[in-house]
């Protein structure tokens, strides 16, 4: 399909009707833009609202909840960019500084990937995002850079990071044409970190850069158990490992993440009577072992 334009900005949109239209009024549309939002079957025609309030929008209608993969993935099937920014609903721009990440992207031909710095949009806009620490082979655990801190100006320096932030990430679509789509067996947590180590594994690099700056929603809340929550984040985690570990390392990980943690955790829940959150971390290292789809 020959590129129409050079920037698609792509988001998911599920029952997030006030969040969806809040980031498209902050986006100064032009003729080198499109901005396409994938509604994952949202109630309440939320799809023919945003279609109708916001006619330059590109909606595409899901009939089922496909999970943030899913949903980018018929994004970038829709996208006629040359580069294609992946943006979470709940986020917004005070300046859209969108270049600087295109410019980043075209300093090298080895960066495929850039994300931008990104603050919470509330009090006085802490950093939730400078670049990542590398996983652990071990816990699968790592650090986002600045987490938590004023933003002092202290990560005002762009560099590699070993994974994008998947609230806000700018692809070369050739680059995606080479490695592949979104890994959709995830459907919720985990899978931009697969994906970025699919474009590291390619030869391509990740860079963070701070001359482009989105605000956040997401809320400290965010990050409590919930049974659904606690499900993905337990099957994921190990299916990461499936996927990405070698050797002995990989049954290290296995070791780590069923002997330790999810011991750990099916205990605490029994004692404390949180039964829903035990059957989800039950369910997931249940499906996990069983099912064949998370195979691939």
């Amino acid at each position: 399909m020959p590129q129409e334009c050079e920037l698609s900005i792509i988001t998911i949109n599920y029952n997030g009707l006030t969040d969806t239209c809040t980031l498209i009024e902050t986006i100064p549309f032009n003729d080198n833009l499109e901005v396409i939002v994938v509604d994952n079957a949202s109630k309440n025609n939320e799809a023919d609202v945003i279609e109708n309030r916001f006619p330059q929008v590109k909606v595409i209608k899901s009939e089922k909840n496909l999970g943030f993969a899913g949903g980018n993935n018929l994004g970038i099937i829709a996208a006629q960019g040359k580069y294609l920014f992946f943006i979470n609903n709940d986020t917004i721009f005070k300046e859209f500084n969108v270049q600087s990440l295109i410019d980043r992207l075209e300093s090298s031909p080895d960066i495929a990937v850039v994300s931008p710095k990104i603050r919470f949009a509330w009090g006085n806009h802490p950093i939730q995002f400078t670049g990542y620490t590398p996983l652990s082979k071990i816990t699968v655990r790592n650090q986002a850079i600045g987490f938590g801190e004023e933003d002092l100006g202290q990560y005002n320096t762009a560099h590699p990071t070993p994974y994008a932030h998947g609230a806000a990430m700018l692809i070369k679509r050739e680059a995606i044409d080479k490695v592949g789509i979104m890994p959709e067996c995830f459907f919720l947590y985990y899978e931009e970190l697969d994906w970025s180590m699919m474009f590291t594994r390619a030869g391509y690099q990740i860079w963070y850069e701070p001359l482009c700056t989105i605000y956040h929603k997401e809320s400290q809340a965010t990050g409590q158990n919930s049974p659904l929550r606690t499900y993905y984040i337990v099957r994921n985690r190990l299916l990461l490992v499936k996927r990405n570990w070698l050797g002995i390392t990989k049954y290290l990980s296995y070791a780590y993440l069923l002997g330790v943690v999810s011991t750990r955790d099916i205990i605490k829940n029994a004692i404390t009577g949180k039964w829903d959150m035990l059957k989800a971390t039950l369910r997931g290292i249940r499906d996990f072992l069983t099912y064949s789809t998370l195979k691939s």
